[in-house]
Parts: C-alpha cells; structure tokens; sequence
C-alpha cells in the first residue's frame, strides 16, 4: 500500500512539469478533439533546433515515436483540418475544454449520425509502424487509455465519504488506470450494416464503487476491511465494459443493438474520468447504479428523438449471478431543433422483485440547457426505492438505520445542477450544487437531508493532459453523516491530473 501511494505521488507531480515542457506554452485550439482528426504538427518557424522526430516515421524506435506523438499533440491543432462527416444536429458544445460535445446519451459510443469520437492517442500512433498497429488500423480497432492520481486535503481524518471517489482524506491517491480496446460503428453512413465491441479494463482504488456481483467481485464483497473507509482490498481490477455493438442503419434513421455489459445509461457523470466536469463525484451519482448487464437498443427517429429499450439483469449484477433479477430499462431523448435544450427521462432500473443486492426501482430525468456556445447547465433528479429490505420495516430502533426486525420499503431521492463556462479553448469552469435526501439511510448509511456544492477547474495543458483542482463543501441536516458519522459538514480540497495514452 505504501508503495502505491509513493507511486500515485511520484506521477501526481510529475505530470504538471512534464506537461507543460511538452506544452510548450502553446494552447489547444477551439475543436472537439473527441470528433477531429490529429493533423501534422510543424515547429514554429522561430525554433532553431531541428524539428521533433515525427510518430509517423519508421526508422525510429517505439518509444521515440511515443515521444514524438506527446510533442506533436502539444502543439495548437489544425484549423484548417476538415470536419469529420455527420447524420446529425451540429455539436452544441465545445470539446475541449468540455468533456464532451453532444448532449448527453448513454448506451452508445455516439449518438447514431455522429462520426467516431476518439482522438488517436500516443499509443496508437506510436504503434502505426508495427505490424499489430497496422492490422488494427485497417480494421479501425483503436486502443488507449489514461493514468489518473489525485491528491486531496480535508476536514474529515478517517472517511470523505459520501463523497466519491476519493474517499480516504488526506493524501494521494492512484484512482484509475484505464485501458480501452474498441471499434466504434459507423453510424453516419446508411447503406450497409457494421458492428463494434468495447473491452475497457479498470485498476485503482475506484474499483470500489464500479464493481459488479459476478465478475471479480469477491475481491470487494468478500473482504472486510474495519480499518478503512470502504471494504474489498485498497486497489483492485474492473473490466468495467464488455459488449458487442450492431449498427442496423435500415431501422428508423439507425438502431444500435448493444449486447454485453455497459454504464448506467441516465448520469450526467461517468465511472471514467475524462468524461466529468469535475473530480469528485455528486452524492446523487455516488449511490445509484453503475452498470447493468443484457441486451439494450438505441433507435434515431430522427435528429430531435431517439429512443432506446433494453432487458438486464438489474444494477450492478453479471447475468449469471444469483442476484440477477430480470429488469426493464426505457429512455427517450429529445433536443430541440434549436439544439439549445435536450429532455432524457429515464426508466434506468424497474421490476417487480425485492432487493437483492443492488435491486433499486430508478427513474430518472435530465434537463440540459445551453444559454449560448460558452455556457449550459446540465439538472439532474431522480427517485430511487427497495422494496422488501431486511432492517427497514416498522419498528427499529429510533436513529439506527437498518435495527427493524421486519422488511420493507427504502427510499430516496435527489437533484444536482451543474453549471458550467468555457473560459477559452483550455479552460473550463464548472460550478455543481445538490440537494439529497437518504429518507432511511439505506445507501448512504445515514437518514439524513445532505446538500453539497463544488466549484473546479479544468485545464488542458495538451489533448493529452488534463489538471483539475477543485473545492467542495457539504452538510448534512439530519444527524452527523461525515467522517463516519462524528460530524455534520466537510470542507474538501482537492487536485487530479489525466494523463492520455
């Protein structure tokens, strides 16, 4: 454990220098590096040294052309690059230095109309001249990843929780490592059928909340440990997606048929960094689904509707699993034709079981609003419940959550906002307030009204690495729900970088 806490510290601080000696003091310009090609990269005309080895060129080693690809993507991108082809309404945001450019949809790589959204990262640049990265390249297999530590100081000594992730206080901490292996169909073309697959590889401490019962779970579920904030060991593994992708362009305006394992369709945050506005997670994120688990399709009506249908086995259950409770989810998306606002009601988990495991009835609706090309906010709410829980029925002990001899019914629910600002094509600022109610305390522990709110930064140094420092503060109303129950508010701290590959 020491020396993974040496080792998050060690590339914590490493990354800021390094980032900006490839920086260079150039910025990124105004693009969405989810949806632009990487152009060729020149030195500036005034550098007398000669110009960086190219990732492109052969005659260099692997890591040199690693290298090489960090250096160019540090350098201001193409504005003259031409735009990828699209089905769809134009990108209402800005990306970077927004973590995405469409209005929010889950279940699919890209809303279906929208080229692929991934940049070619160093990895797969430096691997081009390899007969590997050329077979993957012909048939548009991409692979990256990132590094993500992060270091906070709060006023809380032994839990931050329920904020997540970075729920030990104090100290640094080695949160993801993230592989990605993927094809993404493509959506934009009508005249034939195509397919893609995700196979994305979790390590760090945030396995703790990601972990589904039935794919490497004993390593949390079935490892107590007293000691610290969360069980399971300090640092685990996740193969956090596995699905398979059929693209059926023929259906409406184009259906995905997704079978395998995917993220909870409805959050505005996400289980991987780079895909937030900020660090740390809202308590309404940190207590609802993560996952599920079958057969889900996503259908275009046309550019303002899209609908999507799907079976599962419940939230956070592998199929196979004596948890797994056959579920329905059904979500409908709708922006409007000013691509200003954008509707996405959800059925994220519902059945007629009781609760086993992670079996909550959820539904959901997000509200995002763009006042202009600089600014939108993005709301959130939701009501969540358990029927049949041991220890919530009738009769418990006043103020000890779970004492009922009997079963019954728990219950909460919760709203955030996120208001969020482009400063300039590097920076972003993202100011995000909540309010939740845990009516019984069955998923945070504590039956209390909690309020939090976050201000954070995001700066790009290069598409390749992104630094985040952020403040948060919350309350709890009811009895005292932080550090383990000994106070009632947290002030928190905190900074992380990401670091792409």
């Amino acid at each position: 454990m020491k020396y993974n806490n040496k080792l998050a510290a060690t590339a914590l601080l490493a990354m800021i220098p390094t980032g900006y000696a490839m920086a260079a003091t150039t910025a990124i310009d105004s693009v969405d590096i989810a949806a632009a090609p990487q152009s060729a990269v020149t030195a500036p005309a005034s550098t007398p040294a000669a110009a960086p080895l190219a990732s492109s060129d052969c005659s260099n080693g692997f890591l040199s052309r690693l290298a090489s690809a960090y250096r160019e993507d540090a350098q201001p991108a193409d504005p003259n690059a031409p735009a990828a082809a699209r089905r769809a309404m134009p990108a209402p945001l800005d990306s970077p230095p927004f973590p995405n450019a469409e209005w929010q949809l889950g279940g699919v790589d890209t809303p279906i109309g929208v080229p692929d959204g991934n940049a070619q990262y160093p990895l797969e640049k430096a691997l081009s001249c390899t007969a590997l990265g050329q077979w993957m390249q012909k048939n548009r297999i991409e692979v990256f990843g990132w590094v993500n530590p992060s270091a906070n100081l709060s006023s809380s000594n032994f839990s931050n929780f329920p904020l997540s992730y970075a729920t030990r206080p104090n100290r640094v901490e080695f949160d993801q490592w993230v592989l990605n292996i993927q094809r993404v169909p493509d959506t934009v073309q009508t005249d034939h059928l195509d397919w893609g697959f995700d196979i994305s590889n979790l390590y760090g401490y945030d396995y703790h909340y990601t972990v589904t019962k039935g794919v490497f779970s004993n390593q949390l579920l079935n490892n107590p440990a007293p000691g610290q904030p969360l069980n399971g060991h300090i640092y685990g593994d996740d193969p956090m997606l596995f699905y398979y992708d059929l693209y059926i362009p023929w259906v409406a305006q184009g259906m995905e048929v997704r079978i395998g394992r995917w993220l909870s369709l409805p959050d505005i945050e996400a289980q991987f960094s780079p895909q937030n506005y900020l660090v740390t997670h809202s308590i309404l994120y940190t207590v609802d689904p993560y996952t599920q688990m079958g057969v889900l399709t996503t259908t275009k009506l046309n550019d303002q509707w899209t609908v999507q249908l799907g079976i599962d086995g419940s939230n956070d259950t592998a199929d196979w699993n004596h948890s797994a409770r056959p579920s329905l989810q059904a979500c409908v998306r709708w922006v409007s034709a000013s691509n200003n606002d954008m509707l996405y009601p959800c059925l994220n988990n519902v059945n007629g079981s009781n609760y086993n495991y992670n079996n909550v009835q959820m539904y959901v609706m997000t509200w995002g609003h763009r006042f202009n090309q600089s600014v939108h906010m993005l709301t959130e709410a939701y009501r969540m419940f358990g029927r049949g829980i041991p220890g919530f029925g009738p009769g418990g002990t006043p103020g000890v959550v779970a004492s009922s001899p009997l079963a019954g019914e728990a219950g909460e629910f919760g709203v955030v906002n996120y208001l969020n600002f482009e400063l300039n094509s590097s920076n972003m600022l993202s100011v995000r307030n909540e309010f939740y109610n845990d009516e019984k305390g069955q998923r945070t522990g504590f039956a209390t009204r909690y309020s939090s709110h976050t201000i954070g930064i995001t700066h790009w140094v290069s598409q390749d690495l992104e630094i985040r420092p952020e403040l948060r503060y919350e309350h709890s109303y009811d009895v005292s729900a932080y550090d383990g129950g000994r106070k009632d508010d947290q002030e928190t701290a905190l900074i992380d970088a990401i670091l792409h590959y």
